[in-house]
């Protein structure tokens, strides 16, 4: 039994490519394809448990609709809060802001989140959610930070693994879940969207 962990659908803001956190765009027409495409790609029975931004609850909506899936909101699922740096372009913070991004785990952007503090609070979202995984299908629909946050997690890494991750828009991951402690089965996938066109 596993989690199967979904990256949200496009946004607008993600098309732009500005960095998206706390900000809260709904799903894009794109977006909202993709999440009917995530709906096929996770077991029927699963429990679906979602990010509270609209983004995420957009596309977990269409994933519950199909099959008999029951949908709850986590807010410990939601996206890293990049403070002063939310819809700002990646090219604009500078390469030394990057840089000590990067090498610190603590560094915290003005307002924002530490990655740290990230991983925290999504490993305590898996531990609290492992029961159900261990018992059936979880299907955790989230964010990017988050979806690398678990990964960690399920490595047994520290968080900086994060900056060695690329994790697509609407995605699929899995992470079995078994008395023996959580294994990655499945990372970034998105061969469930090869038949849409961009």
């Amino acid at each position: 039994m596993a989690f199967h962990i979904v990256r949200h659908g496009r946004t607008e803001a993600n098309a732009g490519g500005v960095l998206l956190g706390r900000a809260d765009p709904g799903l894009d027409p794109t977006g909202a394809a993709q999440a009917d495409a995530l709906a096929s790609a996770v077991p029927d029975d699963a429990i679906v448990v979602s990010s509270p931004l609209v983004r995420c609850r957009e596309t977990a909506e269409r994933i519950a609709a199909v099959g008999n899936r029951s949908f709850t909101v986590d807010e410990r699922l939601m996206e890293l809060d990049y403070g002063e740096f939310d819809l700002v372009a990646p090219a604009e913070l500078g390469a030394e802001t990057w840089a000590r991004w990067r090498a610190d785990p603590h560094f915290r952007p003005p307002g924002g989140e530490t990655l740290h503090e990230l991983g925290l609070r999504v490993s305590a979202c898996l531990d609290h959610h492992q029961g159900w995984a261990k018992g059936g299908e979880v299907v955790l629909v989230t964010h990017v930070s988050p979806i690398k946050a678990a990964v960690a997690w399920a490595l047994g890494v520290g968080i900086e693994v994060s900056w060695r991750c690329f994790v697509a828009q609407a995605s699929l991951s899995r992470v079995s879940v078994t008395d023996r402690g959580p294994s990655l089965h499945l990372f970034n996938s998105t061969e469930h969207l090869s038949g849409l066109s961009y």
